[in-house]
């Protein structure tokens, strides 16, 4: 099967020629992945995905000539066909970590290396952020609307086996416990999870009798691992929660089972359903059993769950999560940024799309605070080396002043702050560097990097908005470079 650095679009290989014939394969070209806004009116979004991506910017390189020659055939194509078959990238890549927070407009891949091996990865970098960074946006929202686990359930519906491996993974470092997807937890060493079907009770009969005979079945064939029985095949309270209890008390299992035990409800009034669980299972004696619910959950229907005070212990969230249904197509886009030196901009007449030119960094400014300790107040996004980057790392006092209203501005004073560099260095001269980390790493940066936002920025509905904005060189280069091209757009005549 061919490398998925080649799952592009062909239009990359059609510019690739021309940038090929007219002497472009050798100018320094850079890049910036970035989205514009984020889904559901967020106030940010989690990175994922950039393991992925490096392994299949290693890729290039990887298919022999007549590969090529299946979508640009032809003697006119055939000396760029031989490039093409040798070319590696041999660039530079500054990236977000996995687990990141990342505001609009801000880079979270910045691509520095040969025109055309840069302009080719814009395809498969897009496809896989644009899934991942989807599923993980989605995940921490509907992780965020509870304090109880949430499981990710959902590769049934997912958009293909990658789509459900990755996205599982992109789910757990957004905030889910685990997944039930038993490839990713063998790629990822994170283990999986579940529980019975409908289809497990019902194979033992439709009938009263033949539901306790699948629980007690499943209990005697798990002894010793984490129990938990389906109860809603039939009637959840007049005979799946008693059939439960009475299964577990004929296989001994109470509130001194060593290990997690309990129910599942997958349909009905899940607040109400839960509570009258609870009930019966306290009555039984079995306090400790947990009540996990599944059925088309979100984050809003969680929310209100828990306004109703459902007693519920954990949550498996399966469609809204894998395929993040309420907004499915992350917006990430791939622009040049500027080219042998040059800065660049994509100027449209829809002002959303208009970009920041130029090799950026982007700071995250920290202040300390006694009871709540390091809590992030700013990010600013610099070009590399200017005056504000300078005064940032040397820790002196600067100002930043919003983009769109200039009056609006806040000073950080030497002392009282520190900040770090976004995006670091992931792959140098075609070569990946820096650490290595696991997914329960990358689930503990992301977890940790939330507790540092305010309970107002995290919230899901009107977030109270993080200051983010660009240095003055920066702003001053996007304006210049606009009001030039204005100039010549209102001279220019055929």
């Amino acid at each position: 099967m061919p490398d998925y650095a080649y799952c592009s679009d062909k239009y990359q290989y059609t510019m690739g020629k021309s940038f090929y014939d007219n002497g472009f394969k050798d100018k320094t070209a850079i890049f910036n992945l970035f989205y514009r806004k984020a889904p559901e009116n967020n106030n940010w979004a989690v990175v994922s995905g950039t393991d992925e991506v490096l392994e299949m910017v290693s890729g290039l390189g990887s298919m022999p000539e007549d590969f090529f020659e299946k979508f640009i055939p032809g003697n006119g194509y055939r000396e760029f066909r031989k490039y093409l078959a040798s070319m590696k990238f041999t660039g530079n890549i500054y990236a977000m970590r996995e687990g990141e927070i990342v505001f609009p407009n801000q880079p979270v891949i910045i691509v520095e290396g040969p025109m055309i091996e840069a302009q080719v990865l814009e395809t498969p970098m897009l496809c896989i952020m644009n899934h991942q960074m989807a599923v993980a946006t989605k995940a921490s929202r509907v992780c965020r609307a509870t304090d109880k686990p949430v499981s990710e359930f959902g590769s049934r519906r997912a958009h293909g086996p990658w789509a459900a491996v990755y996205g599982a993974k992109a789910a757990i470092i957004a905030g889910c416990a685990n997944t039930s997807n038993i490839l990713t937890g063998a790629i990822f060493g994170c283990g999986s999870t579940g529980t019975m079907a409908h289809s497990y009770v019902t194979s033992f009969g439709c009938s009263v009798s033949g539901e306790y005979r699948a629980f007690d079945s499943y209990i005697r064939t798990h002894l010793g691992e984490p129990l938990i029985l389906l109860i809603d095949t039939f009637d959840t309270l007049r005979c799946g929660i008693l059939n439960a209890v009475r299964a577990y008390r004929d296989n001994g299992i109470d509130d001194s089972y060593p290990y997690t035990y309990g129910i599942r409800l997958d349909s009905g009034d899940l607040a109400y359903l839960s509570t009258e669980c609870r009930r019966i299972l306290d009555e039984h004696g079995m306090k400790k059993c947990r009540i996990f619910a599944t059925n088309s959950l979100d984050e809003y229907i969680i929310s209100d769950l828990e306004r109703q005070g459902a007693c519920i212990d954990s949550y498996g969230v399966g469609d809204a999560i894998a395929t993040s249904k309420a907004n499915p197509c992350f917006g990430n886009v791939y622009k040049l940024v500027q080219i042998d030196g040059e800065p660049v901009l994509k100027r449209s007449e829809d002002k959303a799309k208009l970009i920041n030119p130029g090799f950026q960094i982007t700071y995250r400014i920290m202040k300390r605070d006694e009871e709540a300790g390091e809590i992030y107040k700013a990010d600013v996004t610099c070009l590399r080396g200017d005056e504000l980057s300078g005064k940032i790392e040397a820790g002196e006092t600067f100002t930043i002043y919003d983009e769109y209203d200039r009056y609006k501005f806040k000073t950080f004073e030497a002392g009282t702050y520190s900040a770090f560099p976004l995006q670091t260095p992931v792959m140098r001269n075609g070569e990946i560097c820096g650490p290595k980390y696991s997914l329960a790493e990358k689930s503990g940066y992301y977890r940790q990097t939330l507790e540092h936002f305010s309970p107002s920025e995290r919230r899901l509905i009107n977030p109270h908005y993080y200051k983010v904005d660009i240095s003055d060189s920066l702003y001053d280069l996007k304006m210049n470079i606009i009001n030039k091209l204005s100039r010549e757009i209102d001279e220019f005549r055929i």
